[in-house]
């Protein structure tokens, strides 16, 4: 086991061994494992103590693309609704194929033509708008990063162009962009790397030797605050930036906004994540919770979405699926809608409402088994054939 925590505070192995030796490992002080921790039960993802009442809903009539069998489906509004089902059950096809194009098209006539289905009906006004939260990655350049994703970057640049150096030089804000020409390396374009194209092999990336890396001009590295230069402050951690620009935030404005951009890519667990760190080198599930903090913003939740998240924990430890969920928890105490797609047991239990589709995959699918809540699925009797009720009565109980 790799650990303990991710980014700079992991690396190192935590534990070795056979499954049985875990339990002793787990009485030790010294153990570090969140995941023996998690496999032993020591620590856990609680259900929530309560379930969410609903009274509003849009519901997707006649629903028959690919294997699904004309079924209709509500999808209640401001709580937490999970799909469930076999592969091939026909969730992709409900809510990617659906569910989202026909919502688009009804709020916004445009996007892409659903798939085949009678009508969408329901609250629908009750929503401003739908977003599709998947594991694409967030930039596909290397001058592309998380804070400037969340538009963080932006206030950073702006405090630097306010230091006295750069007034000096006459340095504005774009200066310390590295995406525009003045202020960048323009050897390397601002990405701190020179990469040669191979004709019969991966390209290679070598530091760039005009700026060391750096992906400045020397004349922007010089100017500097508490002593950091830009270069400084991108090669500095979420958590270490928050601590670094949260010391001088009584100071000024500015860092107190820079603050509260960047924790909420603290709250969904990418605080060890470098804020220069180039959106190509991040996971699809990384991606796909800096999407997610984008909209944990303030400017950016003044009006009830609905967000669609296409299997989430996707790649993520049972730690990162917890800050996941206090995430989902954050949307929705903003009046949001979460729809999730998922396999999970552990986000399944967590729902307000469960969809299960199936009973078996392809033509075997497609049918409407069950829609209630968790703890009704696991105690729905065996004849509705569901799969995921058998699971999810070994994980509630």
């Amino acid at each position: 086991d790799i650990g303990p925590m991710a980014g700079y505070l992991g690396g190192e192995v935590v534990f070795q061994g056979a499954f049985g030796a875990m339990e002793a490992a787990a009485k030790r002080k010294q153990n570090r494992s969140l995941t023996v921790r998690y496999l032993t039960g020591r620590e856990a993802i609680e259900m929530p103590e309560r379930v969410r009442k609903w009274n509003s809903y849009i519901e997707i009539k006649g629903a028959r693309e690919h294997n699904l069998k004309n079924i209709d489906v509500k999808i209640p509004l401001g709580v937490m609704t999970c799909i469930t089902g076999v592969s091939g059950s026909g969730k992709s096809s409900l809510v990617k194929s659906i569910l989202y194009p026909a919502l688009r098209r009804a709020l916004t006539e445009t996007g892409d033509r659903p798939g085949d289905f009678d009508g969408i009906e329901g609250d629908i006004s009750r929503i401003k708008g739908v977003e599709m939260i998947d594991q694409n990655p967030i930039g596909r350049s290397l001058r592309s990063n998380p804070v400037t994703y969340i538009k963080a970057y932006d206030e950073i640049r702006k405090l630097f162009a306010e230091q006295q150096l750069a007034k000096q030089y006459k340095f504005d804000s774009s200066s310390f962009s590295f995406n525009i020409a003045g202020g960048r390396c323009e050897e390397c374009k601002g990405e701190g790397v020179i990469r040669v194209e191979m004709q019969f092999m991966a390209d290679v990336e070598l530091v760039c030797e005009a700026c060391n890396g750096r992906r400045f001009r020397d004349e922007i590295l010089q100017v500097r605050y508490h002593d950091k230069s830009i270069y400084d402050v991108l090669e500095m951690s979420i958590d270490e930036a928050i601590d670094f620009f949260g010391g001088y935030a009584e100071q000024d404005k500015i860092n107190l906004r820079i603050v509260e951009k960047l924790k909420t890519l603290q709250d969904v667990g990418l605080g060890y994540v470098k804020l220069g760190q180039s959106s190509s080198t991040l996971s699809g599930g990384e991606s796909q919770r800096v999407k997610l903090a984008s909209f944990l913003l303030k400017e950016n939740s003044s009006q009830p979405l609905l967000f669609i998240f296409d299997e989430p924990t996707t790649g993520l430890h049972f730690h990162d699926i917890k800050k996941l969920l206090r995430s989902f928890e954050a949307l929705m105490q903003k009046g949001h809608t979460v729809v999730v797609v998922e396999h999970n047991m552990d986000v399944v239990k967590c729902a307000d409402w469960v969809i299960d589709l199936g009973p078996e995959g392809g033509e075997a699918g497609g049918g409407l088994l069950f829609a209630g809540t968790p703890r009704e699925l696991a105690e729905a009797p065996a004849a509705v054939g569901s799969h995921t009720a058998h699971y999810l009565k070994e994980v509630i109980g």
